[in-house]
C-alpha cells in the first residue's frame, strides 16, 4: 500500500486528538498575529523524508522535538512508527 501525506496528515490528527494538543502548529488571532500552538504535532519535511515532530511545551515558543528519534524517513516506515506509537499512547491510557 502507498502511504500519501493525507495518509500522514489523518495519523498525526488522530495523535493530537489523543494526546489532546492543537490541531494545528500555528494559531492565527483576530488581529491578525501567527503564534505557535504548544505540544502540537505535526510533520516535518526535508531531504526528501518526513519526520513526526512536537512543538516546545513552552508558550509562545517555535522550537520542535524528534519525537520519534528517527530523522527523516520515508512516508511508509513514519506511517508504521506513528501506528506504533498510538498504540503505546493507548496503552497508557
Amino acid at each position: 500500500m502507498r502511504i500519501t501525506q493525507k495518509d500522514l496528515e489523518a495519523v498525526v490528527s488522530r495523535i493530537n486528538r489523543i494526546c489532546g494538543t492543537p490541531a494545528t502548529p500555528y494559531s492565527k488571532d483576530a488581529a491578525g498575529k501567527i503564534s505557535p500552538n504548544a505540544d502540537c504535532y505535526h510533520l516535518s519535511y526535508a531531504y526528501g523524508g518526513v519526520q513526526l515532530v512536537q512543538m516546545s511545551d513552552v508558550i509562545g515558543c517555535s522550537g520542535v522535538r524528534n519525537v520519534l528519534g528517527t530523522g527523516h524517513i520515508t512516508k511508509s516506515d513514519l506511517y508504521n512508527r506513528m501506528q506504533a506509537f498510538i498504540a503505546g499512547l493507548e496503552v497508557t491510557k
